[in-house]
């Protein structure tokens, strides 16, 4: 039952504030922490550009489109000069009206004799909703002679040929374009040869490993366009991002312009920052711990739905989602029952029928609330929202933006409210609301040159045309020795016109764009047959296991088992009562010091590592948190080599500051957890994206060590970020701690959810003093205590 029920709405227009203020009423009213207002923004018009084509003004016109803002009108005029452009401005600035004017205008113009079809233009999401999305609204504008259409894995065979032989505008995304449209360019031929322009959507999104799988993936279309003497402009549309510029620079291989006013109008936008009650322990040694901001969410959404308040609550996992939206609906039932059907879940790994009704149902206003993960952040564009609720940080500034961004497109003021999380970095930002409002986005982290990235893909672009020497001016220096690696493993064969693929199966099939090369797993219902859902095979060894408790659509599942092989968790429907968490067990073994910072007698270091981490068994947990058992495991060992950022601390300096050779382990490991939780306040990550492993004395050191890597092969830039501004994420990190309310230790400062060790043993208040030993040496070091070096990483 929620706490607090809110009025129904009598009035059309929404008012934030008295909403906020409601709901944080009675025994709620300490638990808003902070409230900022985003002031309203005025609009900056631009006239229509008179090279437009006629039928596209028409178009748009008589949609109610007459002006344009200021942002639009410079974006569409860089593109139609075959200038390279980036659009990063805010969520719902009409960003897509910049490139839909000239790739528009130059299809129905752009019939030509020597191609036999106009122009054509191919448009990249990361997600199927957000192409079928702009598929709806071409539709819709209905422009005469434009033929658009959507090329992806939902697409029946027979309508493939049509697209490739007679459409001009193709939407799709990263993956159809790695694993079709490249491997099989020649019947792309005169679709790439008449090719004008490339638009990325959300460019913002890629980042880490996935925005170097992109930067390859493009680097293999541009060479494939100029096999046919096509140079297309790429158009980059990106939610507001510190660099812009150069991270769509780094994307596409090229310069780009970047388009960064927002003339857009919006109104203010009411942001609460909301910490949940702390709720007495269970027992004689159970400490007081903070209510869940899954838990909190649900009762705040419920609420706003049973008000009339058009609502969707971000969560940060599928789990998550499908516990708010399932802990809504019943608190809604006791409320009023015709409204328990008003409030669904969306997530990745839900069927294509599913995703779309859940659309068409958002839009028409027959669903009230959603609960999501970021993948409504970036699937739909969706009018009307009042409301946006944020379960926990969502990992980046730009990522809270964009999210808080879904409600106020109708042109009505806005509520968004972040429910900090059982997580350190959660507490520090709702105490700490400066580092969220006055503190520029970040800058999306990729790497180019990530070997382990590249490589594949020089496999895969080899497969399309054999490369050849100038071939390293598209993919960079590091393409001739990555080649000749490859050439040793048989990979690739070198002939006197260049390399080539040298196996019978397909390069493509190598290379994983959103993940480690591991294959999908399937999630099927044994009864059945019926796949529900998928999860990715990085993911699969922790979350269905076999005795894994899944949950979709708020029905409850159990895996019987996980056959890796085959790449299937089969499960059966029924709610055992528990939920289940994986235990592992890490070592990590340091390659080779990249960069190395000296505090004294305290070291910190940058650099490549191999990680090996094993699931072995799963506890099963009643919903109080009560452990009811512990089970073994028997899965394989995975290796990761990837980079990382460690420092290490000698045993005398700790036994100074209280912690004796006994303790060491709780306090490095309480500290390791949460600098974990705060990497993401210095880099573009969530603690999802890293790893940490501490040692009271590890081998290759021979000290006490605490590492923190990247959670991908080869890295994806986060631990370097780390690295470069330590002080300020260790200083974070140790305020973090020291201000929790909790004695000894909860997961608002040093307890991890992801945890393999059960979150044992931890030490707070050793932790705290581990970390003012860090960096009190840092304040000792002289003149030259950020002196970096370089160390040779080796062959």
């Amino acid at each position: 039952m929620t706490e607090h029920v809110l009025p129904p709405v009598a009035d059309a227009r929404f008012d934030p504030v008295a909403t906020l203020e409601q709901l944080a009423g009675g025994r709620r009213r300490e638990r808003l922490v902070h409230v900022h207002t985003v002031p309203a923004r005025q609009e900056q018009l631009a006239p229509w550009p008179e090279w437009v084509a006629p039928p596209v003004w028409s178009a748009f016109a008589s949609s109610g489109i007459t002006s344009l803002w200021a942002h639009q009108r410079e974006a569409a005029d860089a593109a139609r000069a075959g200038e390279h452009v980036v659009i990063s401005t805010g969520t719902a600035s009409g960003k897509s009206l910049g490139y839909l004017l000239p790739v528009l205008s130059d299809v129905v113009d752009g019939a030509s004799a020597a191609t036999g079809r106009g122009a054509t233009a191919l448009y990249l999401s990361p997600t199927k909703a957000l192409a079928a999305d702009q598929l709806a609204r071409l539709q819709a504008l209905a422009v005469p002679g434009v033929r658009a259409a959507t090329y992806d894995g939902d697409t029946p065979p027979e309508e493939r040929r049509w697209i490739r032989d007679h459409a001009q505008y193709v939407l799709t995304n990263p993956d159809l374009v790695h694993h079709s449209l490249l491997p099989g360019h020649q019947r792309w031929a005169p679709f790439l040869r008449a090719l004008r322009y490339v638009v990325i959507d959300e460019c913002h999104v890629y980042r880490g490993v996935f925005g170097s799988h992109l930067a390859a993936l493009l680097r293999r279309l541009r060479r494939v366009c100029a096999r046919y003497g096509a140079s297309p402009t790429f158009v980059l549309a990106s939610a507001t991002v510190a660099d812009p510029a150069g991270q769509a620079a780094r994307l596409i291989g090229m310069p780009v312009r970047p388009v960064v006013q927002d003339g857009s109008p919006r109104e203010s936008m009411t942001f609460g920052l909301w910490e949940p009650g702390l709720v007495p322990g269970g027992g004689e040694h159970e400490a007081p711990h903070r209510r869940s901001a899954v838990a909190e969410t649900a009762d705040l959404l419920a609420d706003l739905v049973s008000a009339g308040v058009q609502t969707v609550a971000f969560a940060r996992s599928r789990v998550g989602v499908e516990t708010v939206s399932a802990s809504a609906r019943r608190a809604l039932a006791e409320v009023d029952p015709r409204l328990e059907g008003a409030v669904a879940a969306y997530r990745g790994g839900y069927l294509p029928e599913e995703r779309r009704d859940l659309e068409r149902s958002l839009r028409g206003g027959r669903l009230l609330g959603l609960a999501a993960t970021n993948a409504l952040e970036l699937g739909i564009d969706v009018s009307g929202l009042d409301a946006v609720l944020l379960a926990g940080w969502p990992g980046t500034r730009a990522s809270l933006w964009q999210q808080a961004g879904r409600a106020g497109r109708s042109g009505s003021c806005s509520l968004a409210v972040m429910v900090a999380g059982d997580d350190p970095l959660d507490t520090y930002l709702v105490h700490h609301p400066e580092a969220l409002f006055e503190r520029p986005v970040e800058a999306a982290v990729l790497d180019p040159d990530n070997p382990y990235v590249l490589a594949p893909h020089l496999a895969a672009a080899a497969a399309e045309l054999p490369l050849t020497d100038a071939d390293a001016e598209v993919f960079g220096p590091g393409m001739r020795p990555l080649v000749d690696t490859l050439v040793a493993r048989g990979v690739l064969r070198r002939r006197p016109t260049g390399w080539f693929w040298a196996r019978s199966d397909r390069a493509a099939d190598h290379v994983s764009l959103r993940g480690t090369g591991e294959p999908v797993v399937r999630i099927v219902e044994r009864g059945s047959g019926r796949v529900l859902g998928t999860v990715d095979g990085t993911a699969a060894h922790s979350s269905v296991h076999t005795g894994a408790v899944y949950v979709h659509q708020g029905r409850t599942f159990v895996v019987t088992d996980l056959d890796l092989a085959e790449s299937v968790a089969l499960v059966v429907e029924g709610d055992p009562g528990w939920s289940t968490q994986a235990r592992s067990v890490s070592t990590f073994d340091i390659g080779a010091v990249e960069q190395q910072t000296d505090w004294g007698e305290v070291q910190v270091h940058f650099g490549s590592v191999e990680v090996r981490t094993q699931v072995t068994a799963f506890l099963r947990r009643l919903p109080s948190g009560e452990v009811l058992g512990e089970h073994p495991l028997e899965l394989p060992e995975r290796a990761l080599r990837t980079k990382a950022v460690w420092w290490t601390m000698p045993e005398d300096l700790l036994a100074a500051a209280g912690i004796e050779p006994v303790d060491i382990p709780g306090a490095a490991h309480a500290a390791e957890h949460a600098a974990i939780g705060m990497l993401p306040l210095v880099a573009t990550s969530d603690r999802w994206d890293i790893g940490g492993v501490s040692t009271a004395l590890h081998p290759d050191t021979g000290l006490p060590t605490i590492m923190v890597y990247d959670g991908h092969p080869g890295g994806a830039g986060f631990a370097e970020r780390g690295f470069h501004a330590v002080r300020t994420w260790l200083s974070a990190t140790r305020d973090a701690i020291a201000a929790c309310e909790c004695a000894t230790g909860c997961p608002s400062c040093v307890q991890s959810p992801k945890c393999g060790n059960g979150n044992e043993p931890l030490d707070k208040a050793r932790a705290v003093a581990l970390l003012e030993v860090v960096l009190a040496a840092e304040g000792t070091a002289g003149p030259e205590r950020a002196r970096v070096t370089a160390t040779d990483p080796g062959p």
